[in-house]
């Protein structure tokens, strides 16, 4: 390899004329806000999911942070999440004046220990969010396993969650669009599902984020809907669609609400990106079943991301070099730049980070977690990436955790 070098991003946007067209059409239709692309958009992400209705807004933290609100989430309450998450997985919890209760993951796992899920549930605990981390879909099976042997401690704040009768499952499935766990998709499993179309994602609207929930006896699908739209726009009675109707230009603040919509210009990226989306998918296991092909024989540990009954969406490549420290680790990201190679880190747990540590959270509480960071790297993984840049990829990876 002396002398040679190729540059391999870490994971760019994969646009193509479609999109740029798509675009170009909302510019010129003089409509660019909120409106029929975006609802259009709603209606092909809850047909692609197989849920009743979906709502799309900037961001999937947006998403998860006005699905709290809704659910009458606060002060007093408790929201159990996973210590091995990016930090908008708790965020939204400190948003809402609830307190943050992170959860170690499982030893040699980047998921939570569903032991430990089930003794930190308490009486105040109003929802779970379990985090589908690198676009495979965590052991669901196991979170409501918990929420069952302690539905007996739960007690309702508002309608919403009398629906439930029970703590709450909401999914932080920002890495997870497409992924299917048992028969089922993404979207219908947890009771709320919240997904990121952010830049660096499989689909990809530059920035936005959606969520979808399962049907429920007695929930009604239009009112909640209703609420979304309302929360995510001010708390006003219109929204600009409808404003825009000759004569229409009244309107009502219900309540003091927030500003979050998506945009038609962004719902037309993701329209464009939702057509090719099977494809991309295809493409992206095609690569990761290559990288495992290449790696794994030489003894680096891979997340599996596809099984008998389950297929990630194949979002992340994360491998753990065995023997190496946190520094070694580096060090070796820093070597595969110099070989043009860009690498990430995902994540470091959030007892590590400043704003947690002064929340109180201690990473000697979290030692699994702890681990899977020390020696984990994050591969380049995108649509553009060739056979060949997979093996430049590879060869860097093991003659740079040689040296």
């Amino acid at each position: 390899m002396i002398g040679e070098r190729r540059e391999i991003p870490f994971s760019p946007p994969d646009i193509t004329d479609r999109e740029i067209e798509a675009v170009v059409e909302v510019l010129r239709s003089g409509w660019i806000t909120t409106g029929p692309k975006t609802k259009l958009f709603e209606k092909r992400i809850a047909e692609y999911v197989g849920v009743p209705r979906a709502v799309c807004l900037n961001s999937a933290t947006a998403a998860m942070e006005l699905t709290l609100r809704l659910l009458g989430v606060g002060p007093g309450d408790e929201v159990i999440t996973s210590a091995y998450t990016y930090t908008a997985s708790a965020s939204v919890i400190h948003h809402v004046g609830a307190r943050i209760v992170l959860v170690d993951t499982a030893p040699n796992s980047y998921e939570m220990d569903y032991e430990k899920l089930a003794d930190a549930l308490t009486e105040r605990t109003k929802v779970i969010i379990p985090v589908d981390l690198a676009g495979k879909m965590c052991d669901y099976d196991a979170v409501f396993s918990a929420v069952e042997s302690k539905r007996h401690l739960f007690r309702a704040n508002n309608e919403l969650q009398e629906l439930f009768n029970r703590v709450i499952v909401m999914a932080d499935a920002a890495h997870a669009f497409g992924a299917t766990q048992n028969g089922k998709q993404c979207g219908q499993v947890a009771d709320f599902t919240c997904f990121s179309f952010h830049a660096v994602k499989n689909l990809t609207t530059a920035e936005g984020g959606a969520v979808v929930w399962r049907d429920v006896p007695g929930l009604d699908h239009d009112d909640l809907y209703q609420k979304y739209m309302l929360y995510s726009l001010h708390g006003q009675s219109k929204d600009a669609l409808s404003k825009a109707q000759k004569g229409s230009w009244e309107y009502d603040i219900m309540f003091p609400g927030y500003k979050c919509n998506m945009t038609d210009i962004l719902a037309s990226i993701g329209l464009a990106q939702l057509e090719r989306y099977p494809e991309l998918l295809k493409k992206r296991r095609e690569l990761i079943e290559s990288y495992d092909l290449l790696l794994r024989p030489r003894g680096i540990d891979a997340l599996v991301h596809y099984g008998p009954s389950f297929a990630s969406s194949g979002h992340l490549y994360m491998v753990r070099i065995p023997g190496i420290d946190e520094g070694q680790r580096n060090g070796i990201i820093i070597r595969m730049a110099e070989a043009g190679v860009a690498c990430n880190v995902h994540y470091k747990p959030l007892p590590m980070l400043t704003a947690y540590r002064n929340l109180g959270f201690d990473i000697n509480d979290y030692r699994n977690a702890l681990k899977q960071y020390e020696n984990e790297i994050t591969l380049p993984l995108h649509t553009s990436l060739t056979t060949e840049d997979l093996e430049w990829v590879s060869r860097s990876l093991q003659t740079q955790c040689s040296s």
